[in-house]
């Protein structure tokens, strides 16, 4: 399974997910780092098939919100 683990969480999960042989990366790798945008977050996720692991409640309904607004 492929995840981004993002900033509010340590990088060490991510190192934990790779070492269980998942693919996860860390925000802190993006090109912005830890100050990558919600939206571009998404958007490297959507585009790499990964899994987002926040505790931001904020990224989550904004990030589902445009979804459920399309299907509805």
């Amino acid at each position: 399974m492929k995840f981004l683990v993002d900033a509010q969480l340590p990088r060490r999960l991510s190192d934990l997910l790779a070492a269980a042989g998942h693919d996860a990366i860390h925000s802190s790798s993006l090109t912005s780092g830890n100050r990558t945008s919600d939206a571009e977050i998404c958007d490297h996720a959507d585009s790499q098939n990964r899994t987002v692991i926040s505790k931001d409640r904020d990224f989550r309904d904004s990030h589902l919100r445009p979804c459920v607004s399309v299907n509805a």
